[in-house]
Formats: structure tokens, C-alpha cells, sequence
């Protein structure tokens, strides 16, 4: 690592792939395994099995999760930011057969388990068990989907070299190609994270040749990508149907602790209101002196703008003092993950692309992946992920591991919320009226794309299913047709493409992942709440802060709809989320004042 690379320092977890605890710790969780299978497997029968018993089950469940945790997040952590390094290849591939042989070895235990709750629900609501009440309720929930303990385990070993091997497929092709790219000029051959850092820059003709470099060389393999996209559809149709899902998407509900109705409702009021968005890609069409955006123009910054790199030390700065404006607790998360080197930011080849946060339960803290090349968007992603981090230090001090799981459609709360304080604070540091235009430009790109595009994706991947189910075949013009299409449901004629952006669909990984399909529909929940409790913020002041202190410390002990409820609020109703629009049409409005 060179002297100036921000790299996260995994080493309070494990001192490097050859720690000699790793295997410590997984011979201690064979033992462990061999232990539940011997007294559990076959036993768990009332009355014989009351809820002391389950009670001390569950206990047991969450030390060996938190054990078998850390180990899986060194490995996946240390294969994000360096997966071309051969020990940290192999490490990673050991903790990928290792979840599949413990998987498999324990699915009797969810089943049982499940079984048990569903046929005596009473002990639901057994107070020994009052801490464990919503998440009894989940596994009650999803118990009639659980297939045979063989079954499951055959679905686990299956999985592990075929869509598991997909997925790392699109994984290591995307993050181990070069791309040569126009950079004002001059051609540089550029990785990845570096490419796609180039989509805001300033230079119009750059811009497109990012756009045309890495799309373009994603439509030369399309045909992997589609048979990828094709066999991991083909597979998730099959094994909906076997676990009597009502639909493709109906696991992901079960999953995010929400029903159809909800996410209709949702998907209803994002096409009723994606006039808004086109209204502002018409605004900014004005602001860039264009008669119509590109594709290359949607998160270009404006003209006549000093074009401003933030380093990491104003980045830092300006972070910590949005979220203290806030709140005591969200400055003190951010403030740790900084100097704890808790953060992977510089570009590098081999990194994964995009970025996310890692929650540490053990550790009572987390780890956040970007990739940091100092534009104004660069400081919203680390806000956003140490949106994140609060989220996963509060759950992790207030709730058992059990409980520390929460949905999506909440994992997204504070990481969005923590965006909107940044723009706060932005907004009122501005001294022109051209800053301004920048911030808001910024908000209401990356919100219309977590909000309007990523509602696409949603269409677009429920059109994939009911393809293959009416028989179809997804072959790559077939994917990239019902791409646009979902595409232009959102962008009417406000935005002219270029062919290789109808490959768009290739570099997603929502879409490769494992056993978890509809990914996306989750960022737009988020998007839509978070904005409805920002104007509950704006109204009440500090009276709202524990509210949603409050829902980030619950975890998954509550369900969204209850979560509303504290609010004030009824998710269920198409009115909530026009509160949330609401919020977004302010933005625009404000904006539209200052064109």
C-alpha cells in the first residue's frame, strides 16, 4: 500500500489471510455444527421442546452466527478491494465452501425451526421469548416456502458452482478489464472504478467516450452476460415455483418484511410521478444549453461551475459537521470510521466497483468500499455509506444479533437520510447562486436515479421473469428490448441514447446475485420514506431526532409498516408515498427558481 492510498485496515478482525485463528475459529464452528445437529436434529417437538428450550436454541444460533460472520466479511472484504491477489483469491474461495458446507449441514435447522414456530404459534407470543417476537413472526412467515432438508441442501450445493460462479464471473470480468478512454484529449487506459468516475466529469466528449468504452466493451460480451442473466432467471422461475411463491418476487417481499400491496402502491406512484423527474432532465437541459440530454449529459455537472475537487481531508470535514449539526451519535460513528481506517476509497485494479458498507456485529462497527476521486459525488457516496455505518453501530449495541438483520427496505434509511444532511449543510454554505444549482442538481440526479431509474430496473427485471415464463428466451437483443423499454417507461423523450447504452443491463450485479432477486425495488422504498420523514424533520426539529434514532436502533426487532407507525405515518396507503414525491418536487422547485 503506498504512503497516500486510503485503505481500510481489516487487521482488528484478522491479521491477514494466513491468521492462524481463521482456522481456529472454523474448527470451532465444525464443532459447533456437529453440536446443533446432535441435539436438535429430529427433537424439536412440543411439548417436549417448550420455549426455554428455544430460547437457549436461539442463544447458540447467535454466537455461531457472529463467529461465522466475521470470518465470511474478512473474506469477502479483503476479495473487494484486492481480488487478484492469489492468497486473498484463496481465502475467499475457502469461505464460499465453507458457507455451502455449513449451509447445507444446518438447513434442518431453519426447517425445524420454522415447523415448529408455524405449528404452535403460540409460543410466539411467550414472553421469554418477547425479544425474539418479530423475528418468530418472519420465520413463521416464510416456513410454508421451506422445502426438504434435502432439498435445501441440494439447492446449496448447486448454487455454489453455478449461480454463485455467474455471479463472480460478471464480477472479476467487470473489475479486471482496461478501458481506453478520450480523457480531454488523450487516451488513457483506465480501470473500471476509474473509468466510471469519468461519467461526471466536466468535458462533454470525455464523458461520452467513458460512456461508449465501457458499454461498448460490455455489448461485445453479451453473450455471456445473457446466458449469465438467462440461466440465473431460468433457475430462480424453477425454484419459485418448487417453493410455491406466488411470484418471482414474492420471496424478496417475505425477505424485506412488506406485502405486494406496498410495492404496487410504490411502483404505481413512481409511474405517476416520473413527469417530475423529466421535468428537471428538461431543466437541466436548459442549464447545460442543450435542446434535449444525452445519456452522457445525466449526471454531467453544469457549465460556467468551478469544476471543484474535494480531498479527502475537506471531505471529512465537511461530513462530520453535517452529521454534528444533526445529531452527537452520527458525528461520533463518522468520526471513528475515520480514524480507525475503516474505509477502502482509493481506486485501484482488481477493486470491486460501486460501493457499499460491511456492518461488524463482533466488532460493534463497520467497513465501508468506495472508490474516491474527488467529485462532489464521491462526498455524497461516503456520506451515504456512513449513513450506513450509524445504522450498523447503533443496531449492533441495542440488539441481539438476531435482530440485527433488518430489511433493505430500512437498511437504506440513515445512508439517505445522512445525503439529505449533507445537502443541508451545502445549501447553507453556498454563497452563490450557481453553487446552489450545483448541490441541487447533484440531490435531484443521484435521488431521480435512486428513485426513477432504479424503478426501471424493477420493471425491467419483472419483464425478464414473465418472458421465461411465457416461455421466451432471454438472449441478449431480447434483454437489452425489455431494458429500454422499462427504460423509457421513466425517460419518455426527455433523454436521447446511443446503442451501447442499451447494454446497460450487463454491469448491474443486482441482477447476478444469488438467491435474492429484486434488489432494487428496496432503494426506492428507502428513497420515497426517507424523503417523507425529511419533512416530518423539517417540521418538528429536534422532536424528530429520537424518532428515528429510534427505528435505527430496532434493527429488524419491528416491521417497516410499524416503523410508519411511530411516524405518524401508514405506509399501506398510495397517499405516503406521495409525501415522499412531494419532497422531490420541492427540490425541483427550488431549483427551477434559481434557471
Amino acid at each position: 500500500m503506498s504512503k497516500n492510498e486510503i485503505a481500510w485496515d481489516l487487521s482488528e478482525m484478522f491479521q491477514g489471510p494466513d491468521d492462524p485463528r481463521i482456522n481456529e475459529i472454523l474448527n470451532k464452528l465444525d464443532k459447533q455444527v456437529d453440536e446443533f445437529i446432535r441435539d436438535y436434529k429430529g427433537k424439536l417437538n412440543f411439548p417436549e421442546f417448550s420455549a426455554d428450550d428455544l430460547l437457549v436454541l436461539l442463544t447458540k444460533q447467535e454466537s455461531f452466527t457472529a463467529d461465522f460472520f466475521e470470518f465470511n466479511s474478512f473474506a469477502r472484504l479483503s476479495f473487494s478491494a484486492n481480488m487478484t491477489i492469489p492468497e486473498i483469491k484463496t481465502l475467499f474461495n475457502k469461505a464460499q465452501e465453507f458457507s455451502a458446507k455449513i449451509g447445507a449441514k444446518l438447513a434442518f435447522l431453519e426447517i425445524e425451526t420454522g415447523k415448529y414456530v408455524y405449528e404452535n404459534e403460540q409460543v410466539i407470543s411467550d414472553p421469554k421469548l418477547e425479544n425474539y417476537k418479530h423475528s418468530l413472526e418472519k420465520l413463521k412467515r416464510s416456513y410454508p416456502h421451506r422445502l426438504s432438508e434435502i432439498e435445501e441442501q441440494l439447492i446449496i450445493e448447486k448454487d455454489q458452482y453455478g449461480i454463485i460462479g455467474w455471479q463472480q464471473l460478471q464480477s472479476k470480468w467487470l473489475n479486471t478489464r482496461l478501458f481506453d478512454i478520450e480523457v480531454e484529449g488523450e487516451t488513457k487506459k483506465l480501470s473500471y472504478g476509474e473509468a466510471n468516475g469519468l461519467l461526471a466529469h466536466p468535458d462533454k466528449d470525455t464523458r461520452r467516450s467513458a460512456n461508449k468504452a465501457i458499454y461498448g466493451n460490455l455489448g461485445k460480451d453479451e453473450e455471456i452476460f445473457s446466458s449469465a442473466m438467462h440461466n440465473i432467471c431460468s433457475d430462480w422461475v424453477k425454484t419459485s415455483k418448487r417453493r410455491k411463491h406466488d411470484s418471482p418476487m414474492h420471496q424478496s417481499l417475505i425477505a424485506n418484511d412488506v406485502d405486494q400491496e406496498i410495492i404496487d402502491n410504490l411502483m404505481k406512484a413512481i409511474d405517476e410521478h416520473s413527469v417530475i423527474y423529466r421535468r428537471y432532465l428538461t431543466l437541466k437541459a436548459k442549464m447545460l444549453n442543450l435542446p434535449k440530454l444525452s445519456c452522457e449529459d445525466l449526471v454531467a455537472p453544469l457549465p460556467d461551475v468551478p469544476n471543484t475537487e474535494y480531498t479527502w481531508e475537506r471531505t471529512q470535514e465537511l461530513i462530520l459537521k453535517a452529521y454534528g449539526n444533526f445529531d452527537e451519535d452520527f458525528y461520533s460513528t463518522a468520526k471513528d470510521m475515520f480514524e480507525r481506517n475503516h474505509i477502502d476509497a482509493s481506486p485501484r485494479m482488481g477493486k470491486r466497483n460501486g460501493a457499499f458498507c460491511a456492518s461488524w456485529y463482533k466488532g460493534k462497527t463497520s467497513y465501508i468500499l468506495q472508490t474516491f476521486t474527488g467529485a462532489l459525488g464521491n462526498v455524497y457516496t461516503l456520506a451515504h455509506e456512513l449513513g450506513h455505518a450509524v445504522h450498523g453501530y447503533m443496531v449492533s449495541r441495542e440488539q441481539s444479533i438476531i435482530n440485527a438483520k433488518y430489511p433493505m427496505v430500512i437498511a437504506e434509511v440513515a445512508s439517505i437520510f445522512g445525503e439529505l444532511l449533507l445537502t443541508d449543510l451545502l445549501l447553507n454554505e453556498a454563497k452563490t447562486k450557481e453553487e446552489k444549482k450545483t448541490i441541487l442538481s447533484r440531490v435531484l440526479d443521484g435521488a431521480g436515479m435512486a428513485t426513477f431509474q432504479v424503478s426501471a430496473r424493477v420493471w425491467f427485471e419483472q419483464n425478464m421473469y414473465k418472458t421465461i415464463e411465457g416461455g421466451g428466451f432471454l438472449d441478449g437483443k431480447t434483454i437489452s428490448r425489455l431494458w429500454t423499454e422499462a427504460r423509457d417507461k421513466i425517460y419518455g423523450d426527455a433523454v436521447e441514447w446511443f446503442e451501447e447504452m442499451n447494454f446497460e443491463w450487463t454491469m448491474k450485479p443486482h441482477y447476478y446475485m444469488p438467491n435474492f432477486r429484486f434488489y432494487n425495488y428496496p432503494y426506492v422504498f428507502a428513497q420515497m420514506f426517507v424523503y417523507t420523514l425529511y419533512q416530518l424533520y423539517k417540521e418538528q426539529g429536534e422532536a424528530f431526532i429520537p424518532k428515528l434514532k429510534l427505528i435505527l436502533k430496532s434493527g429488524g426487532s419491528k416491521s417497516p409498516k410499524e416503523f410508519g407507525e411511530l411516524m405518524g405515518l401508514d405506509i399501506t396507503k398510495p397517499d405516503f408515498w406521495k409525501l415522499g414525491m412531494k419532497q422531490y418536487e420541492r427540490f425541483v422547485d427550488e431549483l427551477e427558481k434559481l434557471v
